[in-house]
């Protein structure tokens, strides 16, 4: 094996390169995207709306780096794979492995006036580069979908002096994902903020004069100069598919990676884990999701030794305050709280069988590392020790 090229410049894509060459492989490595560097996409919603960040800011490595390694970055896309990787350029491209990095395209709202010009996505540093244009004082902003990314742009516009609705038919959005203790006090900090916060339904767009108007399933008008379409991605599994690939709401692979065709691995956002039961896991959208996936695949790709697959753990920011949060906060089994709200603040929870299985916190990663490595040692728990903020959790964890 000679070649191996990444399909995608994500963080997915670039860590697939980067451990390729961490473990020693001196043949050729090329990643195909349309940017001309491999960005990170979390500030995208944050400090690069603010204007903290500026676009060189979001390289996820440097020119120099690509140089030192000896990473080729093609500025290009895919076309094809046939079984050759074809580009829209023309060329045609041989290579020994070939790894899809291909990641997830923003949801379209499946209503009428989704695709006016003022109705905005957010996935890409060109989306965000359009809506920062947006985001001006006193202007309107309806976002439709209160998810992560629909919270942050709201803490992040309100801060700009918009004058924000945000819109979910989930009365508490995040309940799967962080515990409905702490989901509820997360919501309502948009509220608290002066944001106003609707439950309802989005069934139509349409323009208002040099305006829009977002109308919910009840009737009710919502007034906007832009419309952030908010919510999801789904996985861009086109070159999978059309390469005879196995794909389910995401392309399949096996647990380090390597798709129905022994050749093709994918990687990120788009790639869907089937376990060796056949049962199909959910696709991980996350930042480390995707990073320990291009890691995986690479040492795989080399028949090095696969690192074992540990919990999904993601983060956020909004008005103020981070969160972080691992595994399954819902299920069989207790929730416990750990600290309070206003402060350092954790929900834990453990399974019938005893073991801790998934944390949140707010403003306490501390507890959220120590609540991994617990989880990852499969030691079983006390609700009350851990509920007691006065508990070593990190001694709990050796």
């Amino acid at each position: 094996m000679n070649t191996v090229l990444v399909v995608g410049g994500g963080l997915a894509g670039l860590s697939t390169a980067r451990r390729l060459r961490e473990l020693g492989f001196e043949g050729s490595v090329t990643i195909v995207d349309p940017a001309p560097l491999p960005y990170d996409r979390p500030p995208l919603s944050k400090t690069f709306l603010l204007g903290e960040t500026t676009e060189e800011g979001l390289l996820l490595a440097s020119a120099e780096w690509y140089a030192e390694n000896k990473v080729e970055v093609l500025k290009d896309s895919v076309v094809a794979l046939r079984p050759d990787v074809e580009l829209v350029s023309g060329e045609t491209i041989r290579a020994d492995r070939v790894v899809l990095a291909t990641g997830s395209r923003a949801r379209r709202l499946p209503i009428s006036g989704a695709d006016l010009p003022g109705v905005r996505s957010l996935r890409t540093v060109a989306d965000a580069r359009r809506l920062r244009e947006d985001l001006q004082p006193d202007r309107e902003l309806v976002i439709v979908g209160a998810g992560l990314i629909g919270a942050e742009v709201a803490s992040t516009a309100h801060r700009l002096g918009l004058r924000v609705t945000l819109v979910d038919p989930v009365e508490t959005p995040l309940v799967p994902a962080v515990g409905r203790d702490l989901a509820t006090y997360l919501h309502d900090m948009h509220r608290k903020a002066g944001i106003r916060v609707i439950t309802g339904q989005a069934g139509e767009i349409r323009r208002d004069g040099s305006r829009y108007a977002v109308v919910l399933a009840d009737g009710t008008a919502l007034q906007a100069d832009t419309v952030l379409s908010a919510v999801g991605g789904v996985p861009d599994i086109g070159l999978a598919s059309a390469a005879g690939l196995a794909t389910c709401d995401g392309i399949v692979v096996d647990a380090n990676g390597r798709t129905s065709n022994p050749a093709v691995y994918a990687v990120g956002d788009s790639a869907r884990v089937r376990l060796a039961d056949g049962t199909l896991t959910r696709r991980g959208e996350h930042w480390e999701a995707a990073r320990q996936s291009g890691e995986r695949a690479a040492a795989a790709i080399l028949g090095a030794q696969v690192e074992p697959q540990v919990s999904s753990w993601f983060w956020s920011d909004r008005h103020g305050v981070h969160v972080e949060a691992f595994g399954r906060l819902r299920g069989l089994g207790t929730t416990v709280l750990r600290g309070r709200p206003g402060g350092p603040w954790a929900a834990l929870h453990i399974n019938a069988a005893g073991y801790l299985v998934g944390a949140a916190a707010i403003d306490d990663s501390t507890t959220v590392r120590a609540a991994r490595r617990i989880a990852e040692r499969r030691r079983q728990v006390d609700p009350a020790e851990l509920a007691d903020p006065t508990t070593n959790l990190r001694k709990l964890a050796r």
